[in-house]
């Protein structure tokens, strides 16, 4: 009888251990599918996130972090001209898509179908890598850019992506596609931030998160 109990509790645990892999191994076959995010954290500098070169990198730890750091990421940012350099449009940095959330969900089917009323964007859906959504406080996502994806009007975006002064701004979108600004209900273009410091993006809605792509 003892043996019988013995074996049956082997037996259970075995069964436990194996249905625990299987559901890890689901997790991170999910993960590395995973082609688009909202970061869990920014850099922490405000917008200074050491320009477009300095998130992409950021975007690729966090996926890397995640399991899904098999492919190349860009972060969703517009910059302006500098340096000779030309301008650059968030929707050109992306790919081609289409591009699902950590949980396979498909957010949008295509560049026009991101920058159209139809994609699959929400507070449901725009997800952090980790697949936790982003708090309603916390909304103001960093794009620099307008409705289709092309560099936000006047002055650069916070230098560029390198300034966290209290002074100037970017163009930030509401993930949850909720709340004010001249747009509110825009995942990309909702209204600028009043500031580029960490305390100016807290203050108006933000946390110094932006919009992940793998291309």
């Amino acid at each position: 009888m003892t043996k019988l109990i013995s074996g049956s509790i082997v037996i259970a645990v075995f069964a436990a251990v194996a249905s625990l892999s299987v559901s890890s191994l689901g997790l991170s076959a999910q993960q590395n599918q995973m082609s688009f995010f909202i970061t869990s954290a920014g850099p922490g500098n405000g917008a200074n996130l050491g320009g477009l070169a300095g998130a992409d990198k950021h975007c690729q730890t966090l996926a890397a972090a995640a399991g899904a750091g098999n492919r190349t990421w860009r972060a969703y940012l517009s910059a302006a001209a500098a340096a000779g350099q030309p301008a650059v449009n968030a929707r050109d940095r992306i790919g081609k898509g289409p591009w699902m959330n950590v949980k396979g969900m498909v957010v949008a089917k295509s560049v026009a179908d991101l920058h159209s009323d139809a994609n699959n964007l929400g507070g449901d859906t725009s997800l952090t890598e980790k697949g936790a959504p982003v708090p309603g406080n916390q909304h103001d996502i960093l794009t620099g850019s307008q409705g289709d994806g092309t560099l936000q009007t006047g002055d650069a975006p916070c230098g560029n992506w390198t300034s966290a002064e209290a002074n100037g701004g970017a163009m930030v979108g509401h993930h949850n596609k909720q709340g004010g600004g001249t747009a509110p209900t825009s995942w990309n273009a909702a209204h600028s931030s009043k500031g580029c410091s960490q305390q100016n993006l807290i203050a108006t809605g933000g946390n110094g998160y932006f919009y992940c792509f793998a291309n």
